[in-house]
């Protein structure tokens, strides 16, 4: 890049916060032109913070996509929500990502009210706009309660109509969001998609594929952990994956009749990993039945929950 262009380069972390199923993966993988977040209807799929990484010849943006807002149950609840708290702080903008197709519910008054002090700007993202059934007046109204004035009359809030999944209005978003950057110079390597770790990329790959096929028979109830990777041959890796359930029914479940289930999720993984590592994997999948997991901190923090990053 010619040092003209970097005199005027920008670079800054954006926060996308929403509660659960809103679209935030979704919209965070389209404006990346490719996959660094798992994707599913099942809400709360994404656990931690993923630092996606976009570039072009202005700016670099470091997207941080939170687990959705919701009311927690346990541990791994709370470290959830405490890591979308955490988002918020220091950063250069903040997207609050809303589905237009819901009405405004209890968890997105939470997220308004957490949100309506801070001092960054905001852009007020109006996702799923494609589909025709929209709340649109009753989010603005949210906001201007919030505010005790006139959306038009807010600093450092800006609106924009989305939709994650037929990519309408993302280079537009991609404009409001460069507006808000300080002047600065790349943070990471301009080849950088994200800083995920490698273990936990491939934990969410193969959870990703057991959500797709239980759909909502394990909703929260399933944990993967990466216990073993290594090459064995030339350009072949193998991996070894602890799949976590509480009971001995889902575990029945995840396994399935004949071991076929087991058999589909590590095929479809398999795949996807494939592309992922540039080589050939051998992959194991082992069940294993541990109750209240979601309450084990040792566990939690081997599927990448630190408590520490987020208190």
């Amino acid at each position: 890049m010619a040092k003209s262009q970097m005199d005027n380069f920008r670079c800054g972390m954006v926060s996308i916060v929403g509660r659960p199923n809103v679209g935030k993966s979704t919209l965070l993988n389209t404006i990346l032109g490719e996959k660094v977040a798992i994707v599913s209807r099942i809400p709360q799929t994404t656990r931690n913070k993923i630092r996606g990484i976009y570039n072009d010849e202005r700016c670099q943006i470091i997207f941080i996509d939170t687990p959705g807002f919701h009311r927690g149950k346990d541990s791994l609840d709370d470290f959830m929500n405490r890591a979308s708290s955490s988002a918020m702080d220091d950063v250069d903008c903040i997207v609050h990502l809303v589905d237009t197709t819901r009405v405004v519910g209890q968890e997105e008054e939470m997220i308004v009210d957490r949100l309506k002090a801070v001092k960054v700007p905001i852009i007020l993202g109006l996702n799923k706009i494609d589909i025709k059934k929209r709340n649109v007046a009753e989010y603005i109204a949210l906001w201007e309660s919030a505010k005790a004035k006139p959306v038009t009359e807010l600093d450092n809030f800006t609106m924009i109509t989305l939709s994650g999944k037929d990519a309408i209005n993302i280079k537009e978003l991609i404009d409001i969001i460069y507006s808000y950057l300080p002047e600065g110079q790349p943070l990471y390597p301009q080849d950088t998609v994200s800083d995920m770790p490698q273990k936990l990329a491939i934990a969410d790959i193969i959870r990703e594929k057991f959500l797709f096929l239980l759909r909502e028979e394990l909703p929260h109830s399933l944990g993967v952990v990466i216990e073993h990777i290594q090459p064995i041959r030339r350009r072949t890796t193998h991996i070894k994956a602890l799949v976590f359930v509480e009971r001995q029914t889902q575990k029945e479940i995840v396994i399935g009749k004949a071991g076929m289930m087991l058999k589909k999720v590590g095929s479809l993984a398999r795949e996807e990993l494939e592309e992922l590592l540039g080589t050939k994997v051998f992959l194991e999948l082992f069940v294993k039945v541990q109750k209240k997991w979601r309450d084990d901190v040792h566990i939690l923090q081997e599927l990448g929950y630190d408590s520490f990053d987020y208190v």
